[in-house]
């Protein structure tokens, strides 16, 4: 079965965005601060053929990565040829500029998800996209946690969770990524070479 992967970029204080719903605390992160990012995730994008989205990150989303290119944005390319779907019970339509339209799916969110497990692919994955997310998180339906740690404080509102890392920090990179997976009533965590069960 492939597996719902739920990435966040989070601050800091653990915060997914900032007082006025938007992610300035990450987008706003320089060339040099997200060249460690930017591998790591075109690697990672190679072992996904979904992105999965709720209305507002789809709205966010679409303001952007449609016109990016690889000279700015290194995953701009892969990002945009790899299938999105929308889960919105209000829109009919999800355009991604000359790339292929997203579907959309409506009605029950966690239904729909129980389905796309089950078929044959690569893993998928959820990028923001809270509410939609904390929803699955309760009918278990993430089966892996990518906890993206920004090198910005947002201190205000939205959190999905509250993290307590000690990390080193020898290596430099502008960002750390924990995983998180479960492990039937445990759920298992990834960082660097240790893995710790809580």
């Amino acid at each position: 079965m492939r597996k719902l992967i739920l990435e966040e970029w989070v601050s800091l204080d653990g915060y997914v965005a900032d007082k006025n719903g938007q992610l300035d605390f990450f987008t706003n992160l320089t060339p040099e601060q997200n060249k460690y990012s930017d591998s790591d995730q075109l690697k990672f994008l190679e072992t996904i053929d979904a992105i999965l989205l709720g209305r507002k990150t789809y709205e966010l989303f679409v303001d952007f990565w449609p016109s990016a290119t690889t000279d700015k944005e290194v995953i701009a390319d892969k990002l945009n040829e790899t299938k999105k779907i929308v889960f919105s019970n209000t829109l009919t339509n999800a355009p991604w500029g000359q790339w292929p339209e997203a579907d959309i799916i409506t009605g029950e969110a966690t239904a729909a998800i129980k389905k796309l497990k089950l078929l044959t692919g690569k893993n998928m994955v959820m990028w923001g996209s809270i509410s939609l997310a904390q929803s699955l998180m309760k009918e278990n339906l993430i089966d892996e946690y990518h906890i993206q740690l920004c090198p910005s404080v947002a201190a205000i509102q939205t959190r999905t969770y509250i993290l307590s890392i000690i990390v080193d920090l020898s290596e430099p990179k502008s960002y750390l990524q924990p995983a998180y997976r479960q492990a039937g009533n445990k759920t298992k965590i990834s960082f660097g070479t240790g893995v710790t069960e809580c």
